[in-house]
């Protein structure tokens, strides 16, 4: 299986930490963080994972060439030129997903037990282009699902659904790159609300699962406190 794993945050309000190391470089319960997902994601028995990079990118380079996991490839999409945000850092790596199979996309920032395996599950179970973990949290940029658990737009209205926050963990069809009509810098979210008017996009609710994302220094406190406390949990 592979995935992808979005690693090219400036971090800024992480400052003045990541004055120095990348986003995805900084340290939970004594671990960068990009290794705690890519431990994730082996235990789940992906074996190739591509990165994007960007800000400080040869850090990142330099741990990846110590990190090693029998039979699993690591791959760079270098972003040093221009940062493209989630949906133009997935479609610059669409040639690494030629082999017709489902991936997962993951955010570097995000410290979850998600159960990978399940998700893919589930994923397969549904059947849609793609799906999308969400949780019932504070957020100011929730979707809203129909009662089917399928995506129908940012707000509910009128319609009967629940509305819920994206928790940074997707899994895709690689035909959806067929109808990405965007370039350059943007965002997979506008993508999924344009694309889910003509092809299921289903929600995975994980809402038993730890999650914190670690982008400001009080999350990133809480990260360490969780993260230490249940240590076997990941």
């Amino acid at each position: 299986m592979k995935a992808m794993i979005f690693a090219a945050g400036l971090g800024t309000r992480l400052r003045p930490m990541t004055d120095t190391v990348p986003k995805a470089m900084v340290q939970v319960g004594g671990q960068p963080m990009l290794k705690i997902v890519l431990d994730r994601c082996y235990q789940a028995g992906i074996d190739e994972v591509v990165i994007n990079v960007h800000y400080l990118s040869h850090i990142i380079i330099e741990f990846l060439a110590t990190y090693h996991r029998p039979g699993m490839k690591i791959y760079i999409s270098d972003e040093s030129d221009a940062i493209l945000e989630t949906g133009g850092g997935l479609l610059k790596a669409k040639d690494f997903f030629n082999d017709g199979k489902a991936f997962l996309v993951a955010n570097a920032d995000v410290l979850t037990n998600i159960d990978i395996r399940l998700f893919f599950q589930y994923h397969f179970k549904f059947g849609g282009i793609a799906s999308l973990a969400v949780r019932n949290r504070d957020s100011k940029r929730k979707l809203c699902f129909d009662v089917q658990g399928r995506l129908i737009g940012r707000s509910c209205g009128d319609v009967r659904g629940e509305e819920m926050a994206f928790s940074g963990y997707h899994i895709l069809q690689p035909e959806i790159f067929n109808y990405i009509q965007k370039t350059g810098k943007f965002s997979i979210t506008e993508v999924y609300l344009e694309l889910c008017r003509e092809h299921a996009i289903f929600a995975y609710p994980h809402q038993n699962d730890i999650w914190i994302d670690i982008g400001t220094i009080e999350k990133w406190e809480e990260a360490n406190q969780i993260y230490t406390a249940s240590r076997h949990l990941f």
